[in-house]
Parts: structure tokens; C-alpha cells; sequence
């Protein structure tokens, strides 16, 4: 569970920067120019994506249950997440209503990514992979709703090219995750 915890403390950490510290972010890009900002910030993230995966592989293994997920949460994690899937599509498509409305359509989708592998697993491990998630979503999609009132940012929907891309796009992704790559790369299937 330490290597786990460690990498979530590195990924997160530094993807909580522009939460806790905007002036940091600021005065290192300022210092060493936007393109070795953003090679360090990849590099490092990285690193605690590698920790994290070596980590809930070994945590899991060591096995512990905090909750036993009834059917019915299991079966409100497969509409949550094709919906994290619609969003986080959503965040990378011109700007369409989906958009426009939730403001920041990547952190809200890690946010129901989180909330529902929560509710369809209880080991120990996935509580603390995905509550971590879920708290920082939680954090990150506040501040950054402060941050765009503070600086006066309106979002218009470009029409609905976006949306459309994002349902079908976000949509076929998790149907195809579901249906096969979970399991391949995970090695459990969502379906049961």
C-alpha cells in the first residue's frame, strides 16, 4: 500500500498545484519557459502513474475489504462511468453544450470515474485509489470553478459538433473498455 500511497502523493500532488499553489505553477514557467514545464510536469506524473500501478497491484494482492458492494451500486457504476467517459471526450472536442455548462468537463469525469469504481469495489485498495481520486476531483473541480469566477471566464457552446463527438466518441470508448479492455488490461471485467 506505501509504493500506492506514495505514487498517488506524486501524481496528485503535482496535478494539485494549480489548486494550492497557481503562483508556483506561475513563476516556474515563468523561470524555465512552458515547454520544460510541461516535459517535468509529464515526466513526473509519470513516475507516480508507474508507482501507482506497482503499488495497487501489490495492495490488492494483500487483500482487505472495507465494504461489500451490493448489485445495485455495481450496476450504477456502468452508467457513471461511460458518463465519465462522454466528458472527459468532452473536454478535448470543440466546445459544445456538454462544455460549456460543466466548465471543466476532464477534472468532472475523473470525479464519476472515481465515484463509481467506489461504488463497485470495497477492497481496501480500491477505496484508497479511487477515494483519492474522487477527493481530489472533488478539490480540483471547486477551484477551478473559483478560479474561472475570479477571472471572468465565460464558456460559449460552439454548436453541437462537440457534443456530438463527445457522446459518440465518450460512448463508444467505454463500450469498448467495458466489453474488452477492462479485462485485458486490468484483468477483471466490469460485467460481472
Amino acid at each position: 500500500m506505501t509504493v500506492m500511497i506514495a505514487g498517488l502523493l506524486l501524481f496528485l500532488g503535482l496535478h494539485s498545484v494549480r489548486i494550492f499553489g497557481e503562483g508556483l505553477r506561475t513563476a516556474s514557467i515563468a523561470r524555465f519557459g512552458e515547454t520544460a514545464y510541461k516535459a517535468v510536469y509529464s515526466l513526473v506524473s509519470l513516475a507516480g502513474l508507474v508507482l501507482v500501478g506497482q503499488g495497487y497491484g501489490e495492495a490488492l494482492a494483500d487483500g482487505g475489504m472495507v465494504w461489500d458492494p451490493p448489485a445495485a451500486t455495481r450496476h450504477l457504476s456502468l452508467l457513471l462511468v461511460p458518463a465519465a467517459f462522454v466528458l472527459v471526450v468532452a473536454a478535448y472536442v470543440p466546445t459544445g453544450r456538454i462544455k460549456a455548462f460543466v466548465g471543466h468537463p476532464m477534472v468532472l469525469g475523473i470525479g464519476l470515474w472515481a465515484l463509481g469504481h467506489l461504488l463497485a469495489n470495497g477492497e481496501t485498495a480500491n477505496v484508497v485509489l479511487f477515494g483519492a481520486f474522487l477527493v481530489w476531483a472533488a478539490f480540483d473541480y471547486a477551484a477551478s470553478l473559483a478560479r474561472d469566477r475570479r477571472m471572468g471566464t465565460v464558456r460559449r457552446s460552439l454548436g453541437a459538433r462537440g457534443d456530438i463527438l463527445a457522446i459518440t466518441v465518450g460512448l463508444g470508448a467505454a463500450l469498448v473498455f467495458i466489453w474488452r479492455l477492462h479485462l485485458w488490461l486490468i484483468g477483471v471485467t466490469p460485467l460481472g
